[in-house]
């Protein structure tokens, strides 16, 4: 159960993050390359996904995250997922791509801030 609302939460803030009117702005940079609709029942399906691997995957090293309590296990998870997921792709768009630091920044605090609510929510309810 927590799993699908790892996941649901994930759509949901990704369509907080990615679709107000200062993202759109900061992202107009992809524009030239963007799909022009986005599947937003596929991405829903995707981000549940995510939730199921990411609530195993905490499982799967809640014994050998540091921390005494379950929330500092899950913001020490939420920052190793932040460290895989959001610093690798933010690094990866500064060394490709002709991206606004202003829109690098963003990525990255939005995306720390996701990975560290998920990590919090997995360590308050799962062990």
């Amino acid at each position: 159960m927590v799993s699908l609302f790892g996941g649901l939460l994930l759509g949901v803030l990704d369509g907080i993050i990615n679709a107000n009117p200062y993202a759109q702005k900061l992202f107009d940079v992809y524009k030239p390359i963007s799909k022009t609709s986005v599947n937003i029942i596929l991405g829903f399906g995707i981000d549940i996904f995510y939730g199921f691997v990411m609530a195993g995957l905490f499982l799967l090293l809640y014994k050998s995250l540091p921390g005494s309590t379950g929330l500092v296990k899950g913001i020490t998870f939420g920052l190793i997922t932040s460290f895989f997921s959001v610093l690798m792709h933010v690094f990866s768009q500064l060394m490709m791509f002709k991206v606004p630091l202003g829109t690098l920044v963003y990525v990255f605090l939005t995306g720390l801030f996701e990975m560290l609510v998920i990590g919090i929510i997995f360590g308050l309810t799962l062990k």
